[in-house]
Formats: structure tokens, C-alpha cells, sequence
């Protein structure tokens, strides 16, 4: 069995196949994948929050979508993959506590669902598929060598999208 690379929270990391890249506790986060299908070569990211310019502190770009995403597309062209062929799948971006308010600020999950398709839909790759929304957190793990984006979420079945 290979060896899982783990991807903590505002965190991210590339592998080529046949690695596997793992995040564990999704709540709000969305881990996003990338991968060029061709050189098998994968990448990871465990986004935070939506927009790093609305935040003062924001040294850290796997935090945050919009600078995470480029990133990881650096770091995955650094082990050949070529930006042309990236395809990406998402999940994550719960709502994980209900508020009384409408309040846009406490809708974290699905604003950094919006940001992050909104970023990949500008640079062109395409999501081919999600497990996004609902209540409850996800545990992911991603396949180089296949592309299988294995979802693990307690107390409901495995799926791979």
C-alpha cells in the first residue's frame, strides 16, 4: 500500500502516481483537487477561506482560494504536469452549524465553494465532478494513479467521484 501524504488545514502538497493525498475534517474547508490525467500527477489543497484580500493576515496562501489554487498549479507544473490538461474535483464547503441570521459572513462553506469554482472556471479547468453543500464534514482521499476522489463522511456510505 502506498504511502498517504497528509494535507492539514490551510495546507496543500503535489504528488505524482502512484501517491495518494489525504485531508481529513472538512467542515466549511473545501479540498480541492487538481490533476493532469495524462502524467498522473496530483495535487491537493485544503482551502479556508475564500479571498485572501479580505484578510489582513493572509501570509498564508493555501488559506485561502484564490492564491492556493495558483499555487498548487505551480507546484504540480514543477513535477510535469501541464496546465492545459488540469481537471478538478471539490468537496467539501459544509454548512456545518445552522444560524438564525442570513448573514453572508456565516455562509462560509458555500462561499468558498463559489470562490473556488469561480477561480477555476477563469483559469479553464474544468470540475468534473463535487460532493459540496449539506451538514455534515468529509474525509477525502485522492488517487494519482486512477483520479478517484474517495469520500469518506461518518455515518453514510463511501463514495468515489
Amino acid at each position: 500500500m502506498e504511502d498517504k501524504i497528509k494535507v492539514g488545514m490551510a495546507d496543500l502538497n503535489v504528488c505524482p502516481s502512484p501517491g495518494i493525498l489525504t485531508t481529513l475534517g472538512l467542515g466549511s474547508c473545501v479540498g480541492i483537487v487538481l490533476y493532469d490525467p495524462l502524467k498522473k500527477v496530483g495535487g491537493l489543497a485544503h482551502i479556508m477561506l475564500p479571498d485572501s484580500t479580505q484578510i489582513k493576515n493572509n501570509s498564508n496562501v493555501a488559506k485561502f482560494a484564490d492564491t492556493g489554487i495558483n499555487k498548487l498549479i505551480d507546484d504540480m507544473i514543477k513535477l510535469g504536469a501541464n496546465r492545459n490538461r488540469l481537471v478538478a474535483k471539490l468537496a467539501g464547503g459544509a454548512q456545518m452549524f445552522s444560524f438564525k441570521s442570513s448573514n453572508d459572513l456565516m455562509r462560509i462553506g458555500d462561499r468558498n465553494v463559489i470562490a473556488c469554482e469561480n477561480i477555476l472556471n477563469m483559469l479553464r479547468i474544468k470540475v468534473l465532478s463535487t460532493d459540496t453543500g449539506k451538514n455534515y464534514g468529509r474525509t477525502i482521499e485522492f488517487y494519482t494513479e486512477t483520479g478517484d476522489l474517495l469520500i469518506k463522511t461518518i455515518g453514510k456510505d463511501t463514495k468515489i467521484i
